[in-house]
């Protein structure tokens, strides 16, 4: 299947053959679909805290930040120009003449949205200033909306529509704005800075853009830095060449450039296991770099946060404590662990464990134990897009939690369906992980992926259709394996920009 010149390339690449082999054969195979056992609720799989519990693991969290090394890592690399897709279209397509045959279709309907209020985002004051003056509001007056969105989009002005997310003017405070990197920077000072006021932030960031975040970063860090009395350590990396995956055509044969070379494709954000699993921390809260908002609302998130974090200390703590006394061959608290793997760490046995050998559940106990640990926030479902938390039959025989895409469910499988449609919360990536195990070592996180949660897209490439392979996702599959607990989050603290319009929210205005 392979030449001399693939495999020159594959190992050019930093890919291993064996993996892309594997990758081949996924494609001939298929993934199975999950098997959904049900719906995680509150109370069933689902912690819902009081409010003294928040305050309680709040306060745990942060006695113990004296000597933990804290890190936001912050997937970054994803690009502005989806959230300007209805503005693309509208900008190639619409004249001041058109208006009323534009109001009828919905694109053109939110384009509207955004010119009727372009006053109220927080970027709009750098927009004026790409037009000579006066020119934005004769503009604007003579109905050349096309223009304006050029000035936004193109580099004719602001060029946002080549720009990642992370970068973009979010918001107003007062003649000042934040990008959200500034907003996170401005979170980790508040629930993520280590005791003597160092905060650890991570960004994946896409080659071409890395520049434009050290740039920004250099820029805006000394202020915040002085106004928290905090010292920032940011780090970056990029998703790395080597967990690109082989696309293949429909025969499931390499797919070839025009030149006779092999098309690589990035594996999704599954691929960032491996920066995660590059850095070093005790413990790390993952979230998009899109779910920010303005100082006002930020108290719920930063109560949660820390809240979480809390909870993920407090139970590491008594599996390390298990852990300490199984391997010392103290096994007069076997039933004591198996209850706290079923109740507090959300995972059953395989049929048959009660008839196992003790030695042999001695072993299960451990390998349950001894794994990464994270904590996942979920809101209640009001409609938003994301992976929802399940129970579900996993290949070992167990029943644990997982995060679960609508890809991963058989859609022709009414009973599994019925269950998606059950769940009443999913998940806002809104995580925080202990990689270590007990002894301060870090865990080698691609152990604990399930390679068998990956999932097949359908593309083309210069009009020739393909078929693309995802990588076990970062928050699915990828941690797959990991001790997993789901914890109700208030929807207060998912507000993610998916649209320029969203912008508009009442959570993003100042």
């Amino acid at each position: 299947m392979f030449t001399d010149q693939d495999l020159d390339q594959i190992r050019e690449r930093g890919s291993d053959l064996a993996e892309v082999n594997q990758q081949i054969q996924n494609f001939v195979e298929g993934f199975p679909f999950m098997d959904l056992q049900k719906a995680a609720t509150v109370d069933d799989g689902i912690i819902r805290l009081s409010q003294e519990e928040v305050d309680s693991y709040l306060q745990q969290y942060q006695t113990a930040l004296a000597d933990k090394k804290i890190v936001k890592f912050v997937p970054a690399s994803g690009a502005a120009s989806r959230m300007f897709k209805a503005l693309f279209a509208f900008m190639n397509t619409y004249s001041p003449e058109q208006r009323a045959e534009f109001e009828e279709k919905q694109a053109p309907k939110d384009a509207f949205t955004f010119i009727d209020r372009i006053e109220d985002f927080a970027f709009t004051p750098s927009l004026k200033k790409t037009f000579q003056n006066g020119d934005f509001g004769h503009v604007i007056e003579s109905g050349h909306y096309g223009t304006v969105i050029d000035h936004l989009l193109t580099s004719a002005g602001l060029n946002y529509g080549q720009l990642p997310k992370g970068l973009l003017e979010f918001h107003s405070y007062g003649a000042a704005t934040r990008t959200p990197v500034e907003e996170h920077l401005v979170e980790a000072a508040n629930y993520a800075t280590q005791q003597g006021g160092t905060a650890w932030l991570h960004f994946t960031v896409s080659p071409e853009h890395r520049s434009r975040f050290e740039a920004h970063l250099a820029e805006v860090m000394p202020k915040y830095q002085e106004e928290f009395g905090v010292k920032f350590d940011v780090t970056f990396s990029e998703q790395k060449s080597s967990t690109d995956t082989i696309a293949v055509d429909m025969e499931n044969q390499p797919f070839r450039l025009d030149d006779g070379s092999i098309l690589f494709r990035p594996g999704g954000h599954g691929a960032l296991l491996e920066n995660l699993d590059d850095l070093e921390g005790d413990i790390f809260f993952i979230k998009n770099i899109d779910n920010v908002v303005p100082d006002r609302i930020k108290e719920e998130t930063y109560r949660y946060k820390q809240a979480l974090g809390g909870l993920l200390l407090e139970v590491q703590a008594q599996v390390f404590t298990y852990l300490e006394k199984l391997e010392a061959g103290e096994t007069s608290l076997k039933s004591e662990i198996e209850e706290f793997l079923k109740t507090k760490l959300y995972t059953l046995p395989p049929a048959g464990y009660a008839d196992w050998s003790e030695e042999d559940q001695i072993a299960f106990l451990k390998s349950k134990l001894d794994r990464p640990m994270r904590i996942c926030g979920m809101v209640k479902n009001e409609g938003e897009p994301g992976g929802g938390p399940f129970w579900t039959q996993n290949s070992d025989g167990t029943v644990s939690l997982q995060i679960v895409e609508s890809a991963q469910i058989d859609k022709d499988n009414a009973d599994q369906m019925a269950l998606m449609q059950n769940a009443t919360h999913f998940n806002p990536v809104d995580l925080v992980c202990a990689t270590k195990d007990r002894h301060g070592k870090d865990y080698e996180l691609l152990n604990f992926r399930d390679p068998q949660t990956g999932f097949i897209a359908y593309k083309s490439k210069d009009g020739r259709e393909l078929k693309a392979q995802e990588l076990p996702g970062l928050w699915n599959g990828a941690m797959a394996n990991w001790s997993t607990i789901f914890v109700e989050v208030p929807i207060i603290t998912f507000n993610p920009v998916k649209t320029v319009n969203d912008l508009l929210r009442d959570q993003h205005q100042g």
